[in-house]
C-alpha cells in the first residue's frame, strides 16, 4: 500500500512568503523610492552646487519638479483599481527609482535633471502608497496588522541611509560618481523589493451586496477648508527642511562636515515618530496632538536662525525628524475618521493641498536664497506658515467642539 502523503505544492504553486520577507520588501521599497530616489537629493545638493555649478534657484526648481512628479504619481495611483495594475505600477516605480537616481550622475543638463527628478518623484509613489498598501493587505490577511509600524520605519531609515552614504562618499567621489554609486545601491534594494512583495489577491468576481449605509459623520464646509489649508501650511514647512536642511547647515561657519550628519539624525528621529504621536493623539486628541507637532516643528525652523553650531543643528534635526511624519499620519487618520463615507476622497484632497505646498515652496525658497545669499528667509517663511497652520487648527478644534456640544444637546 502506498503510504506517501499527497503533494500540497507543485512547481506552479507560488511560494509562500514569510512575514520577514514581506516586511523587508516594503522597507527596501521605501529605501529605494523614498530614501534614495526622492531624498538623496537633499544631502547631495551642496556638492552639486560646489562641483556642478547648480545655483540655489535652480536647486529649488529641481526640488519642485520632484514634488510635481510625486503628485502626478499620486493622481495616477487613484485610478488604478485593479490589483494587477497596481502591482505592475509598483514594479514600474522600482525601475523609475533606479533610473531617477543613477541618471542624475550621467548628465549636467538642467532640463534632464528636472526630468529625472520628476521621474524620481513618481517612483516614490511605489514605495509610499502602492507598496505600503500591499504590505498592509498582506499583514491584515495573515493577522499581523500591528507589524505595519515596522514597515513605516523604512521612511526614516531611508533618510538616514542617504545621509550615511553621502558622508561615506564625500571625500572619495565627486558629485556624479556619488549619484552613480547610489544608483547601484538602488539596484541592490530592488531585488528584495521586487521578489518579496506579495502580489495582491484579485477582487471577487461578484461584489458583495451593499450594506445599508448608516449616517456618516458629517463634515461641514468649514472643516473641508480648514484642514486642507492647515495641511498646505504643513507641506510648506516640511519641504523647506526636506530640501535645504543640509545646504543650510553647511553654510554655517565651520559646519562643512555637519550637513550630512544632521540628515542622518533626521532619519533616525523620524523612524519611530509615528508610534509616539499616535500614543499622544489617543490621550490628548488628534487636533491637540497636531498642534503640538506644528509647534515643535516651528522650533526646529527657528533654532538655526538664532543659534549656530553643531549642537543646535542636531537638535533642530531631531525636532524636525520627529514631527513631519507624525503630522502626516495624524492628519490622514483624523480625516479618515471624520469622513467615513468616503475617506479615500478626503485623503486625496488633503494630499493635493499638502503637495501644492511642496511644489511651490522649494521654488520660492530657492529664489529667496538666490537673491539674499541665505536660507534665513525660507526658514522664516516656513515658521510663519506653520504658525498660520496652528491658527487654522485652533479654529478647527473650536468648531468641532461646538458641533459636538450641539449634537449632545439634541
Amino acid at each position: 500500500m502506498d503510504t506517501a502523503a499527497p503533494r500540497t505544492h507543485s512547481p506552479h504553486t507560488p511560494r509562500e512568503l514569510q512575514p520577514w520577507q514581506v516586511l523587508a520588501a516594503g522597507v527596501c521599497a521605501l529605501l529605494l523610492t523614498v530614501g534614495l530616489a526622492r531624498f538623496a537629493y537633499t544631502p547631495l545638493l551642496p556638492v552639486m552646487q560646489d562641483q556642478a555649478g547648480l545655483s540655489a534657484a535652480a536647486g529649488g526648481w529641481l526640488a519642485s519638479w520632484n514634488y510635481a512628479g510625486y503628485m502626478a504619481g499620486c493622481w495616477v495611483a487613484t485610478w488604478l483599481h485593479q490589483p494587477r495594475l497596481r502591482f505592475a505600477a509598483y514594479r514600474l516605480c522600482l525601475v523609475a527609482g533606479v533610473i531617477g537616481t543613477a541618471g542624475m550622475g550621467l548628465t549636467q543638463s538642467l532640463w534632464v535633471w528636472g526630468l529625472l527628478r520628476f521621474i524620481a518623484g513618481v517612483a516614490a509613489v511605489g514605495g509610499m502608497l502602492l507598496g505600503s498598501g500591499m504590505v498592509l493587505a498582506w499583514l491584515v490577511t495573515h493577522g499581523r496588522r500591528p507589524e505595519l509600524g515596522i514597515h513605516f520605519i523604512g521612511l526614516g531609515l531611508g533618510l538616514a541611509v542617504s545621509g550615511v552614504a553621502a558622508m561615506l562618499m564625500a571625500h572619495h567621489l565627486d558629485w556624479a560618481a556619488q549619484w552613480q554609486a547610489l544608483g547601484l545601491l538602488t539596484v541592490l534594494l530592488a531585488v528584495p523589493a521586487w521578489h518579496w512583495m506579495p502580489a495582491p489577491a484579485p477582487k471577487p468576481a461578484t461584489p458583495a451586496p451593499a450594506a445599508a449605509a448608516g449616517p456618516a459623520a458629517a463634515t461641514t464646509p468649514r472643516l473641508g477648508l480648514l484642514l486642507p489649508a492647515a495641511y498646505f501650511c504643513a507641506g510648506v514647512g516640511y519641504v523647506i527642511s526636506a530640501t535645504f536642511l543640509v545646504a543650510i547647515v553647511v553654510r554655517q561657519p565651520g559646519m562643512a562636515g555637519g550637513g550630512n550628519l544632521t540628515w542622518v539624525v533626521v532619519g533616525l528621529a523620524a523612524a519611530p515618530a509615528v508610534l509616539w504621536w499616535d500614543r499622544l493623539a489617543r490621550r490628548a486628541g488628534d487636533v491637540r496632538a497636531l498642534l503640538a507637532a506644528y509647534a515643535v516643528q516651528i522650533v526646529s525652523f527657528l533654532l538655526p536662525l538664532f543659534f549656530e553650531g553643531l549642537a543646535a543643528a542636531l537638535l533642530g534635526a531631531v525636532l524636525y525628524g520627529a514631527t513631519f511624519i507624525g503630522i502626516v499620519g495624524l492628519t490622514l487618520a483624523y480625516v479618515g475618521r471624520h469622513e467615513p463615507a468616503n475617506p479615500a476622497r478626503a485623503m486625496a484632497r488633503l494630499t493635493l493641498s499638502y503637495g501644492a505646498g511642496q511644489i511651490l515652496a522649494p521654488a520660492v525658497a530657492g529664489q529667496i536664497a538666490q537673491r539674499t545669499g541665505s536660507y534665513q528667509g525660507a526658514l522664516w517663511m516656513a515658521a510663519g506658515l506653520m504658525a498660520l497652520g496652528m491658527v487654522l487648527l485652533v479654529l478647527l478644534d473650536r468648531q468641532q467642539r461646538r458641533l459636538a456640544a450641539e449634537r449632545a444637546a439634541v
